[in-house]
């Protein structure tokens, strides 16, 4: 059995965040990674054309900003190379292939066991720390929904992790499932490089510009946020007019308010509004009945032949299957019962980062908070031990 004070259990942005904030606290740790590489959602499973959708200040991992050479909003590329940096500063060193089975706290021994499997050997590990820190993140496992007859399917369906970019789809009809920031991005991408979308969009969907996202950053320093909620809102319907004349629901509450009860992002817009305008994108309001062959049936009534279905319908967190004990900590859906600002901290030595859907800003955050406090606990321990 291997031992560490910390075992984290996911190589993300997260994971990694929470890494270099225990060295800087001299605090060992095992990371384990089920994949092969650290930041796997972003080297192997995000498409071509992404960049931060916030300003880099917003965006930078714990004691390591980003060079001044970087643009405001950091294309992909470049945020893995700035990731690959960051993993060498602070000489983190994954234990990749190592899906984690079983994690629980051992009473008796007032520790947290780990079993995870060598995905390489394929022996099953063991693995103990006083501390057990899930950094699986928000999008740990592709969700796509059940349809009636999509096995059936004669073209191409995909999840979002797995598009590059829309040369394979061009002149092809391509229905994008899923109205977030993936698929709406998915859906320009597809008609800039002559393929035709159609998006379905059944819910009320704020768009936004980046301008507008960090100039409300900035205003929430002085404003509330009703009246910088009610700034942007009027800010976007000056910039894009009224969107329900082309099928998009006009939401009832504000972009930021809907971020924090439901979870649901406002969408940055990076050209996406002028394409559906023009009609180069289209949007269907009526969610999937069935599929028949190529024929796709939607719950108004209609339907629609499609060479292609990407499902941008977001992810589903696997810790319900292998965490036992932390119950009390995170829901059937994997997120903390605990509101902010104590959405980090279970019980028996057990934390969380990367879950407030705050973004990088709130792993930040996270990863900080869970070293001091690990720090603390540890000092602690031994001023006792020193006692006795």
């Amino acid at each position: 059995m291997q031992e560490a004070s910390v075992i984290i259990v996911g190589g993300g942005t997260s994971g990694i965040a929470t890494a270099s904030c225990l060295t800087k606290k001299s605090i060992s740790y095992i990371m384990l990674e089920r994949e092969d590489c650290f930041a796997s959602l972003w080297q192997k499973y995000t498409y071509d054309r992404l960049h931060l959708h916030l300003r880099k200040q917003s965006c930078e991992l714990p004691h390591f900003p980003f060079p001044p050479s970087y643009p405001h909003y950091v294309p992909k590329k470049q945020f893995i190379e700035y990731l690959d940096n960051y993993v060498k500063h602070f000489n983190i060193n994954p234990l990749y292939h190592r899906a984690v089975e079983l994690a629980e706290h051992d009473n008796s021994h007032q520790n947290w066991r780990v079993k995870a499997k060598n995905r390489t050997s394929g022996h099953v590990e063991e693995y103990a720390g006083k501390f057990l820190v899930v950094a699986t993140g928000e999008t740990a496992e592709p969700r796509i929904p059940e349809v009636e007859g999509l096995e059936g399917f004669k073209g191409k369906v995909i999840h979002s992790t797995g598009y590059k970019n829309g040369k394979e789809f061009k002149n092809q009809n391509v229905l994008v499932v899923g109205s977030g920031n993936s698929g709406m991005e998915i859906s320009l991408d597809l008609a800039n490089l002559g393929a035709k979308p159609s998006i379905i969009v059944r819910s009320p969907v704020h768009f936004l510009t980046r301008d507008m996202m960090y100039y409300a950053g900035e205003l929430l320093r002085y404003l509330s946020l009703s009246t910088v909620e009610n700034l942007v809102v009027m800010a976007s319907r000056i910039v894009y007019g009224d969107l329900s004349k082309y099928g998009i629901p006009v939401p009832t509450e504000g972009p930021f308010t809907m971020k924090m009860k439901y979870g649901k992002f406002p969408v940055i817009d990076v050209g996406t509004v002028n394409k559906i305008k023009s009609g180069e994108i289209q949007v269907l309001p009526a969610e999937i009945e069935s599929i028949r062959g190529n024929q796709v049936l939607f719950r108004d009534g209609k339907s629609q032949p499609f060479d292609s279905i990407i499902f941008c319908t977001g992810f589903k967190r696997s810790t319900k299957k292998w965490l036992k004990g932390g119950d009390d900590f995170l829901n059937e859906d994997g997120f903390p019962k605990p509101g902010l600002p104590n959405h980090w901290k279970g019980n028996n030595g057990l934390y969380c980062v990367g879950l407030s859907r705050r973004g990088f800003f709130g792993a930040n955050m996270d990863a900080q908070n869970i070293a001091n406090d690990i720090a603390s606990l540890i000092t602690q321990q031994e001023k006792k031990e020193l006692l006795v």
